[in-house]
């Protein structure tokens, strides 16, 4: 599928459309300047801050969301929680509950930071890059998703034994295994070793 030349764009508070800027970071996480979203991810990509949310209830099973079919890049595929980019000079925490608001409609009754994780991810499907400096967080919710349809497909609550049946048949978005193993220290002392993460 060629990248499509469009600039993706959110609407200011005086209703007129803005180009959405990423952080872009050295490999230290260090901001070095910013970049429109798009051209950030366009090959072979720019290295740029970016955050993955990992849910889960009380029963340790992690919360899902599958991207909306509208969405540019990796449309209709399962994936973590939420993820997403800051907003230059926007603390990635804060960035995380903004966005699982924003996608989910759920604020997570706990969230705490589970580290970072580097990776080059290209997108066979579109022809985009995922070139990022993830600062991923682990969190409990206790609310009911209530998803903007425009941002998600559809949410699923699974076991990890539930994930891996899931993953060998359905599509997930190709920074899921990386963002999961890297958090996966900070899931299991959140979950405890019952629930099998």
């Amino acid at each position: 599928m060629p990248i499509t030349q469009t600039t993706e764009t959110h609407s200011s508070s005086n209703g007129t459309a803005e180009s959405i800027l990423l952080e872009l970071v050295d490999e230290n996480g260090v901001t070095t300047g910013t970049a429109e979203k798009l051209t950030a991810h366009q090959p072979p990509g720019q290295l740029h801050r970016a955050f993955s949310v990992f849910l889960f209830d009380e029963r340790g099973r992690l919360l899902l969301q599958q991207r909306a079919l509208g969405k540019y890049h990796s449309p209709g595929v399962w994936s973590n929680t939420c993820c997403g980019h800051p907003y230059p000079g926007e603390a990635p925490f804060a960035a995380a509950a903004r966005r699982t608001y924003e996608e989910l409609g759920v604020s997570p009754s706990l969230l705490a930071q589970a580290g970072t994780v580097r990776y080059n991810h290209p997108d066979p499907a579109s022809g985009l890059v995922e070139q990022e400096y993830n600062h991923l967080f682990v969190g409990l919710v206790q609310q009911t998703p209530a998803p903007d349809p425009e941002e998600v497909g559809g949410t699923a609550f699974v076991t990890a034994a539930e994930l891996a049946e899931r993953h060998a048949r359905e599509p997930f978005s190709a920074w899921f295994m990386t963002v999961l193993d890297a958090a996966r220290p900070a899931i299991k002392e959140l979950t405890g070793s019952s629930a099998g993460w």
